[in-house]
């Protein structure tokens, strides 16, 4: 009976497995899911599971009409200690049992492609899942552990996701190169700078040629709450002026409208305090369309549908000069041409963030610019134009390299195998 490996790379947008198949040494398949889990509406039968995940979780939601619980960037709530379960049709589900959800679904997909149950994987993590929080570290690594283990998985090593796609870029290699590796996902940013040798690829101690790593929480999810907050908050009515005493007119609180720029933070809406408090801007605002636009938001849990228009903005503008945002359910309606370079300094502070980390990263590390004999970006976000712009003018003399950019950290994961000889 043939022996495999899973290689998975749980991802804030994505999430793959590679199958490694431990006798020829191969990359039997790979396999890719959006990170999305949508549970319907309608409870099913009891102990009958009521949820979706990956593309069908998309087509669930909309055929719903979005009214049950979608949930995504799960990954981000790892690190996060203030979220301790949510209910779910009167069940409570805690991070781990979402991540589970998720890490099932791609072994499920696995073990029907290999025809075993394979219980053993190297799982991605990031260089830091919060910055360089220790505390918030140790929660999340706790949490992704207890995830592996409900998903079923009983031999599990972890393998920073920046050095799984080294090892993926490495089987390209012809020679002996100094390589910086940077990931940058959905929630992260972590940088890699190691040794890469072709004749290394099948040995199974390379902690030496480890020289330095590191991250920050930046990712494309930030890009897209500066893009929510600087074009898509003006639509839902956040420079609405009210008048709550006559004579006196005041604006309605931004902090809001920075509640819609990420989708952990739409619960804020739940309470009914705050909902009267909606209802009341709304009517001392003479009843303002664009803050009826907040109010069909959140009735309707429109969120990602919202985030979905600006995924495509921002997928457009990786290779035009200009992308239309657009947007058109129940009588919300955005048309907005959106030219690079608009685009460029909405995500200015969130691109300054990655190049500050960076400088410092090469720094503390003492790694000298010319000693770098390549660059390897992977990740989604890896294909913003600020972002290609960063790298080619901090290191011109260098060539930039890129792999798949979905499924290179979860090959270079399955090539990690020497983590099961310790």
């Amino acid at each position: 009976m043939k022996k495999f490996l899973y290689g998975i790379d749980f991802g804030t947008t994505n999430s793959a497995l590679a199958i490694y198949d431990e006798e020829t040494k191969e990359i039997h398949s790979t396999i890719i899911i959006p990170s999305l889990i949508y549970f319907y509406d309608q409870p099913g039968a009891v102990n009958a599971i009521n949820y979706v995940v990956g593309e069908e979780a998309i087509t669930a939601y909309l055929a719903d009409n979005m009214k049950g619980r979608f949930i995504k960037s799960i990954k981000q709530i790892l690190s996060r200690s203030s979220f301790s379960e949510t209910r779910i049709q009167n069940k409570k589900y805690n991070a781990s049992d979402l991540v589970a959800i998720i890490l099932r679904e791609l072994k499920h997909h696995a073990d029907r492609l290999t025809g075993q149950d394979c219980r053993k994987a190297i799982i991605g993590r990031p260089v830091f899942f919060d910055d360089d929080d220790v505390q918030k570290d140790t929660l999340a690594q706790t949490r992704l552990n207890k995830a592996a283990a409900i998903a079923g998985f009983t031999e599990v090593r972890f393998q920073f996701e920046p050095i799984g796609a080294a090892f993926a870029y490495e089987k390209s290699l012809v020679k002996k190169e100094n390589v910086l590796v940077a990931d940058l996902g959905g929630g992260t940013t972590d940088f890699t700078y190691l040794v890469l040798d072709p004749e290394k690829v099948r040995s199974k101690d390379r902690k030496n040629d480890m020289m330095a790593n590191g991250g920050i929480y930046v990712g494309g999810d930030s890009f897209d709450s500066a893009f929510m907050w600087e074009k898509g908050t003006p639509y839902f009515g956040k420079n609405t002026q009210y008048e709550a005493t006559p004579g006196k007119v005041l604006t309605v609180p931004k902090s809001l409208f920075a509640n819609i720029c990420s989708w952990e933070q739409m619960n804020f809406f739940n309470g009914l305090r705050i909902k009267k408090d909606i209802e009341d801007y709304y009517y001392f605002s003479g009843n303002d369309p664009l803050f009826k636009n907040l109010i069909t938001l959140i009735e309707n849990n429109l969120g990602y549908s919202v985030f979905q228009s600006i995924e495509r903005t921002k997928i457009t503008l990786t290779s035009t000069d200009s992308a239309r945002f657009s947007y058109d359910k129940m009588e919300i309606h955005i048309d907005e041409e959106i030219p690079l370079p608009d685009y460029q300094l909405i995500i200015a502070k969130d691109v300054d963030r990655i190049a500050n980390y960076l400088d410092e990263f090469m720094k503390q590390n003492s790694i000298d610019p010319e000693n770098i004999d390549s660059l390897f970006l992977t990740g989604g976000t890896s294909m913003v134009a600020s972002i290609q712009t960063l790298f080619k003018n901090r290191f011109p003399h260098v060539n930039l390299n890129s792999g798949d950019n979905f499924k290179s950290v979860a090959k270079g994961l399955a090539y990690s195998g020497y983590l099961f000889e310790d």
